[in-house]
């Protein structure tokens, strides 16, 4: 079933606040590069698993402890690869809205995707600070 328009303009300003305000989690949750050779990496961590326990299994028929222990090594430094991701070279730098340095660029929306927001450009923490404060402040001598 599709979104609505308003469904679709609400999903992209929560977006877009979210990038604002976490890009480092926004870049990470970007997994097309990450998904890129999971495959080929399944296969080559599931074929050093086989072949651990093919040499397992010889190293039990020959009864050689040497032979058991490199089978052992083997399968677990498959599993390890089949489950790590790949590590991308330092040279391409990054691929999200993270800088090189770490920093990222500030966009802010425009007035018309805040809304009633009003002026506050804070952050999430620091909105939320402001409404307490507010809310004390009004309180006042209870």
């Amino acid at each position: 079933m599709p979104l609505s328009e308003h469904e679709q303009r609400l999903l992209s300003q929560m977006e877009q606040q979210l990038l604002n305000d976490d890009p480092k989690f926004a870049s990470a949750m970007n997994g097309t590069a990450r998904r890129s050779g999971s495959a080929a990496r399944l296969l080559l961590g599931g074929g050093g698993i086989v072949l651990g326990l093919l040499l397992l299994v010889v190293g039990v028929a020959t009864q050689q402890v040497v032979v058991g222990a490199v089978a052992f090594v083997l399968m677990l430094a498959g599993a390890a690869y089949a489950v790590s991701s790949p590590r991308r070279p330092a040279a391409s730098g990054p691929t999200g809205v993270v800088r090189g340095d770490g920093s990222h660029p500030v966009r802010r929306p425009s007035k018309a995707a805040r809304g009633s927001r009003g002026p506050s450009s804070g952050s999430f923490m620091e909105r939320m600070e402001e409404r307490w404060q507010k809310r004390r402040d009004e309180g006042g001598g209870r």
